[in-house]
């Protein structure tokens, strides 16, 4: 089961992850994580760009490092973006060290390419264990979500999908879809509609 919204509850667990930002600028947080991925990457950029939209993407390092002309893409259209370990780890399968040793090197994959630092970071599938956070905050923001749209789980029909996303965003949302393989056939089915909502209901999107 896909909880669109996270429960509060978890959110207090955690305080020292972002899970959200201030309502009152009548802003959507747009992310998208795991890429940057051809097909798939550029399409999202292409839909951004045609209603002047602006989103995060927490990169994937060895990602960055096999397509670097896309990663720069994104950089380029003044897009956030944001570390995500370099081999998409489980923080709940993988050793502090391993796990930090792979941040870093995340870390400095997309420096050497972009010629930026990162502040950001999302642990894949949001799972981490709390000596990894700690050693994760010395250096950056642990951003999280408040809105998981469900694209990457396909036994959900694409039309579910773009309701529930629709309906739990609010100002203030932090938005997870993913630009990679799995979701490169769902996401041209929600997307395109999902932005016409945000942007029908006055909301504007900005970067992390």
């Amino acid at each position: 089961m896909v909880f669109h919204t996270v429960p509060y509850v978890v959110q207090k667990l955690f305080p020292k992850r972002i899970w959200s930002k201030t309502p009152d600028k009548n802003q959507v947080y747009l992310t998208f994580d795991d890429g940057p991925v051809p097909g798939i990457t550029d399409y999202v950029l292409n839909e951004l760009a045609k209603r002047n939209m602006k989103a995060t993407f927490f990169m994937v390092g060895d990602n960055v490092g096999k397509y670097p002309l896309l990663a720069r893409e994104v950089n380029s259209e003044d897009h956030g973006v944001a570390n995500h370990t370099f081999h998409h780890l489980n923080g709940w399968k993988t050793g502090k060290n391993e796990y930090l040793n792979d941040f870093f090197k995340c870390d400095k994959m997309i420096q050497e390419v972009l010629g930026k630092k990162t502040y950001l970071f999302r642990p894949p599938y949001g799972l981490m264990t709390s000596s990894q956070a700690i050693g994760v905050l010395k250096t950056h923001s642990i951003v999280m979500w408040n809105m998981l749209s469900g694209d990457y789980d396909l036994s959900l029909k694409p039309q579910d999908i773009l309701k529930k996303s629709i309906e739990k965003t609010g100002p203030g949302s932090i938005v997870l879809f993913h630009d990679q393989q799995k979701t490169s056939s769902v996401l041209p089915k929600i997307l395109p509609t999902y932005l016409d909502e945000i942007r029908d209901k006055g909301w504007k999107t900005a970067t992390l």
